[in-house]
Parts: structure tokens; C-alpha cells; sequence
């Protein structure tokens, strides 16, 4: 089944490009808007997150979603 999701919201003005969902996760983690490249860097430094695939990768951030999902699941 064929999906699509207009993701410019999330990206900053320089990553809005007609990218693969594949191309799109080896983007540098500050196209994601909001995210500054001192932010980045510092991903970089503590976690040695380089890439949007890579933060959404992460063991830790995977966990505080999970539990954030389950709290707002609970109601």
C-alpha cells in the first residue's frame, strides 16, 4: 500500500526537496526545523547522532517515546 505524508512541516527551507523516504534519513539531523546545528553538534558529541535516521535510531530516545506514548495511551 502506497503512503504519502508531506513532511516539509518538519524540515527546515534548505531540506523541503523532493527527497526518498531513504535519502531523507541520512539528512543531516538540522533539517529537521527547529533543530540549529549547535544542536546538532551536540547530538553529535553525546550520542553520535549525525543523521535524521540516526536520532530516530537512538535506543534513548527511542525509550522516552515509548514512554510518553504509553502515558498518553493511559489517558
Amino acid at each position: 500500500m502506497a503512503v504519502s505524508v508531506d513532511v516539509t512541516k518538519l524540515l527546515d527551507k534548505d531540506y523541503q526537496k523532493d527527497l526518498s523516504l531513504a535519502d531523507l534519513l541520512k539528512t543531516p539531523v538540522e533539517a529537521l526545523s527547529g533543530v540549529s546545528a549547535g544542536d546538532a553538534e551536540k547530538l553529535k558529541e553525546a550520542f553520535n547522532i549525525k543523521t535524521i535516521g540516526d536520532l530516530g535510531r537512538n535506543k534513548y530516545f527511542r525509550a522516552a517515546a515509548a514512554l510518553v506514548d504509553l502515558e498518553t495511551a493511559a489517558g
